[in-house]
Protein backbone atom coordinates (compact mmCIF):
# COMPACT_ATOMS: atom_id res chain seq x y z
CA UNK A 1 0.00 0.00 0.00
CA UNK A 2 1.98 3.19 -1.05
CA UNK A 3 0.70 6.82 0.16
CA UNK A 4 -0.76 9.09 -2.31
CA UNK A 5 1.31 11.76 -2.87
CA UNK A 6 -0.05 14.36 -4.68
CA UNK A 7 -1.52 18.15 -5.14
CA UNK A 8 -4.46 16.81 -3.21
CA UNK A 9 -2.92 14.56 -0.16
CA UNK A 10 -4.41 17.40 2.63
CA UNK A 11 -0.95 18.24 4.31
CA UNK A 12 -0.74 22.35 3.67
CA UNK A 13 3.19 23.57 3.78
CA UNK A 14 2.35 27.29 2.84
CA UNK A 15 3.20 30.12 4.42
CA UNK A 16 0.58 32.65 5.46
CA UNK A 17 2.55 36.00 4.22
CA UNK A 18 -0.93 38.06 5.33
CA UNK A 19 0.55 39.17 8.89
CA UNK A 20 3.99 39.97 7.09
CA UNK A 21 2.49 42.30 4.17
CA UNK A 22 0.55 43.91 7.12
CA UNK A 23 3.93 44.94 8.77
CA UNK A 24 5.65 46.41 6.31
CA UNK A 25 3.13 48.49 5.07
CA UNK A 26 2.35 50.21 8.43
CA UNK A 27 6.27 50.49 8.29
CA UNK A 28 5.77 52.09 5.12
CA UNK A 29 3.01 54.37 6.36
CA UNK A 30 5.70 55.46 9.16
CA UNK A 31 8.25 56.23 7.04
CA UNK A 32 6.02 58.18 4.62
CA UNK A 33 4.82 60.57 7.77
CA UNK A 34 7.75 61.06 9.43
CA UNK A 35 10.51 61.41 6.23
CA UNK A 36 9.21 64.63 5.70
CA UNK A 37 8.97 66.30 9.01
CA UNK A 38 12.83 65.49 8.88
CA UNK A 39 13.75 67.16 5.60
CA UNK A 40 11.90 69.97 6.45
CA UNK A 41 13.63 73.98 5.86
CA UNK A 42 17.02 74.19 3.29
CA UNK A 43 19.43 71.62 3.41
CA UNK A 44 22.35 72.96 5.15
CA UNK A 45 25.44 70.90 7.00
CA UNK A 46 24.61 71.03 10.44
CA UNK A 47 27.72 71.86 13.19
CA UNK A 48 28.46 69.18 15.34
CA UNK A 49 28.02 69.35 18.97
CA UNK A 50 28.83 66.73 22.21
CA UNK A 51 25.98 67.86 24.84
CA UNK A 52 22.65 68.50 23.36
CA UNK A 53 19.73 69.33 24.75
CA UNK A 54 16.85 66.85 24.34
CA UNK A 55 14.03 68.43 21.97
CA UNK A 56 10.75 69.33 24.39
CA UNK A 57 8.07 67.59 23.05
CA UNK A 58 5.32 70.19 22.54
CA UNK A 59 4.26 72.57 19.65
CA UNK A 60 6.36 72.03 16.49
CA UNK A 61 9.15 74.89 16.17
CA UNK A 62 9.26 77.13 13.13
CA UNK A 63 12.56 75.92 10.94
CA UNK A 64 14.89 78.79 9.80
CA UNK A 65 17.61 78.15 7.65
CA UNK A 66 21.03 79.90 6.77
CA UNK A 67 22.55 78.31 3.42
CA UNK A 68 26.14 78.30 2.96
CA UNK A 69 25.89 81.74 0.27
CA UNK A 70 24.11 83.44 3.38
CA UNK A 71 20.67 82.94 2.43
CA UNK A 72 18.04 82.73 4.52
CA UNK A 73 15.32 80.72 4.45
CA UNK A 74 11.79 80.10 6.71
CA UNK A 75 10.87 76.50 6.48
CA UNK A 76 11.38 76.69 2.68
CA UNK A 77 10.38 80.07 0.90
CA UNK A 78 13.44 82.46 0.70
CA UNK A 79 13.65 86.07 2.71
CA UNK A 80 16.23 88.89 2.89
CA UNK A 81 16.18 90.60 6.28
CA UNK A 82 13.45 93.20 6.23
CA UNK A 83 11.27 90.47 5.00
CA UNK A 84 12.78 87.60 7.11
CA UNK A 85 11.45 89.93 10.17
CA UNK A 86 8.17 90.44 8.70
CA UNK A 87 7.68 86.94 8.31
CA UNK A 88 8.62 85.78 11.86
CA UNK A 89 6.52 88.43 13.30
CA UNK A 90 3.49 87.41 11.57
CA UNK A 91 4.11 83.32 12.57
CA UNK A 92 4.60 84.86 15.91
CA UNK A 93 1.61 86.86 16.39
CA UNK A 94 -0.31 83.50 15.85
CA UNK A 95 1.62 81.88 18.72
CA UNK A 96 3.72 83.73 20.86
CA UNK A 97 5.55 80.68 22.58
CA UNK A 98 6.60 79.60 19.01
CA UNK A 99 10.14 77.94 19.45
CA UNK A 100 12.51 78.93 16.19
CA UNK A 101 14.97 76.38 15.41
CA UNK A 102 17.74 78.41 13.39
CA UNK A 103 19.89 75.44 11.18
CA UNK A 104 23.16 77.40 10.40
CA UNK A 105 25.38 75.36 7.79
CA UNK A 106 28.48 75.09 9.84
CA UNK A 107 30.65 76.53 6.94
CA UNK A 108 29.36 80.00 8.09
CA UNK A 109 30.98 81.83 10.65
CA UNK A 110 29.02 83.30 14.33
CA UNK A 111 28.47 86.84 12.35
CA UNK A 112 26.30 85.12 9.93
CA UNK A 113 24.40 83.36 12.55
CA UNK A 114 24.48 86.29 15.05
CA UNK A 115 22.53 88.37 11.88
CA UNK A 116 19.90 86.18 12.05
CA UNK A 117 19.56 85.53 15.15
CA UNK A 118 18.97 89.41 16.22
CA UNK A 119 16.47 89.37 13.56
CA UNK A 120 14.21 86.66 15.39
CA UNK A 121 15.16 89.05 18.65
CA UNK A 122 13.84 91.91 17.18
CA UNK A 123 11.33 89.89 15.60
CA UNK A 124 10.09 89.31 19.45
CA UNK A 125 11.18 85.73 19.03
CA UNK A 126 10.82 83.59 22.86
CA UNK A 127 13.03 80.80 22.10
CA UNK A 128 15.60 80.54 19.42
CA UNK A 129 17.33 76.60 19.36
CA UNK A 130 20.64 76.10 17.26
CA UNK A 131 20.65 72.84 14.80
CA UNK A 132 23.68 70.90 15.40
CA UNK A 133 24.05 67.02 14.53
CA UNK A 134 25.76 64.93 17.85
CA UNK A 135 28.80 63.97 18.08
CA UNK A 136 29.12 60.11 17.79
CA UNK A 137 31.56 58.16 20.56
Amino acid sequence: MGMAVGPNSGIKNEINVTPLVDVVLVLLIIFMVITPMLQRGKSVTLPKAQNIEKEKKGADPLILSVTPDKKTFVENDEFDVAGLETKLREELLKDPSRRILLKGDNTLNVGDVRRVMDVARKANAKSISLGVEELKE
